[in-house]
């Protein structure tokens, strides 16, 4: 990443938020060459010449959010979203790690494209990039990746993510080796021989919309699998985007069992409902217009029910769940403007993921900067990133919990907009991004409102 040569600053006077030390009170942060180098009470710290001074005084400062599940489409898509855009936009978000999941083209699945992603995201991205190899040769699920060798270049984990891995025997090995290698295997949950084609979450709006249902037991089966598996391997086991109730209750039996497993979800699977396909921002019509179908709502896995966004949040709150993760997937107009049934799964997430969770799912903002730092760094393993104590990288976001905005694809800084919550307005915004000690996102110097 390229950054702006770092020199001292002060964030003076925000209101700290560190789950990893336990903060939570007023402090001044001073940052030195990309460093934290000390975090103390309020005008306790000596001015230092040329410092830059950040009034912080009634905004939140916390770590910078880490992203376990970005698409970032490089190589290969760079149409949908590049290096320079992916980091722009999780900038604009509070994301200062981001993890590339690999499905692009080619796949990130030998030591030369890793590299060279590592490379170029040296001069091209603006914030922390690290790869995910993937667990299969060119993610077919025939044969597996030299997962040594990708580990030795830079990968942080494995996945086929957008495939799962149908195999049981390849499944099997591969936990093997994430045992060696004690990195965290990322099977994308979904049994595709239960439903080979589908739509949208399996009931009653599947059903009145014309559209084909993919049931919960599609996800819970691949799970139970992959738990099975991990019992007999000792591997390391990470579950993508949960999506239903009865994911959650697997996961807290096999945490309960003693087994190595974690688990994510997206801001979009708290939130979003199944109604969201009618396109009328949750609302069910009470007969089907021209609004209906927006392909923006669909995601792979579907958005589910009211009593799955409610059994996440309740995961995410007792710890079954460890982190959110963002499973930001740009689309170009041409990928969504089509029938529901041959629109492309996913939606971009880096830049609402916050707001939309404190603002529409009230989570308690302690919880939910545990679960975008805290959470994904234990993960990762890195003690570098994702907490606020000296020593550690000078990654920092302020928030503005009071500032309200409206999501239109103006002042987003993806290349794509396929979200369904474009024209809403939240409450919650990022506005200062500091990665390495480096500011890469100022939404007052950018003018936004």
């Amino acid at each position: 990443m390229t950054l702006p040569l770092s020199s001292s600053l002060i964030i003076r006077g925000g209101r700290v938020i560190d789950p990893v030390s336990d903060t939570d009170s007023i402090r001044d942060v001073l940052i030195r060459d990309g460093k934290i180098e000390a975090v103390s009470s309020p005008n306790s710290i000596t001015r230092i010449d040329g410092c830059e001074i950040v009034d912080a005084s009634g905004k939140v400062v916390a770590p910078g959010f880490i992203d376990l599940h970005t698409h970032l489409r490089t190589p290969g898509e760079e149409w949908k979203e590049d290096l320079k855009t992916g980091s722009a936009a999780a900038a604009h978000g509070g994301f200062t790690t981001i993890c590339a999941m690999p499905n692009t083209y080619p796949a990130l699945d030998n030591a030369v494209v890793v590299s060279t992603l590592l490379h170029r995201s040296v001069s091209e991205a603006s914030v922390r990039i690290r790869p995910i190899g993937a667990i299969t040769q060119a993610r077919k699920g025939s044969e597996l990746s030299p997962m040594h060798e990708l580990a030795d270049s830079g990968a942080v984990a494995f996945s086929d993510d957008g495939d799962p891995v149908m195999s049981s025997h390849l499944m099997r090995q591969a936990l093997l080796y994430s045992s060696d290698l004690n990195l965290p295997l990322i099977n994308h949950a979904e049994d595709r021989e239960m439903s080979p084609h589908w739509d949208m979450n399996d009931g009653y709006s599947a059903y009145r919309l014309g559209l084909i249902g993919l049931p919960s037991a599609s996800e819970t089966s691949m799970i139970a699998r992959d738990l099975d598996l991990l019992r007999i391997t000792d591997g390391r086991l990470h579950i993508p985007h949960v999506s239903t109730a009865e994911s959650v209750e697997l996961i807290r039996r096999a945490k309960e069992a003693g087994l190595k497993v974690t688990a994510e979800v997206t801001p979009h699977h708290l939130v979003l409902t199944e109604e969201w396909v009618y396109g009328q921002g949750g609302e069910v019509p009470k007969a089907i217009s021209e609004w209906a179908y927006d392909t923006n709502a669909k995601m792979a896995p579907p958005l589910r029910s009211q009593q799955d966004c409610e059994a996440l949040q309740n995961g995410l709150e007792e710890g079954v769940i460890d982190a959110i993760a963002t499973d930001h997937a740009p689309h170009s107009e041409v990928d969504k403007s089509c029938a529901f049934s041959q629109a492309a799964n996913g939606i971009i997430g880096l830049e609402t993921a916050f707001a939309l969770l404190y603002d529409r799912a009230k989570i308690d903002i302690k919880l939910l900067i545990a679960r975008l730092t805290a959470g994904p760094r234990s993960i990762l393993r890195d003690e570098n990133i994702g907490c606020i104590k000296p020593g550690a990288d000078a990654d920092i976001v302020l928030i503005d919990t009071d500032a309200k905005w409206r999501v239109n694809s103006q002042n987003l800084g993806s290349k794509s907009s396929n979200t369904p919550l474009l024209g809403m307005d939240l409450k919650g915004r990022v506005v200062r991004t500091i990665v390495s000690g480096a500011t890469v996102w100022n939404a007052e110097s950018q003018g936004v409102e």
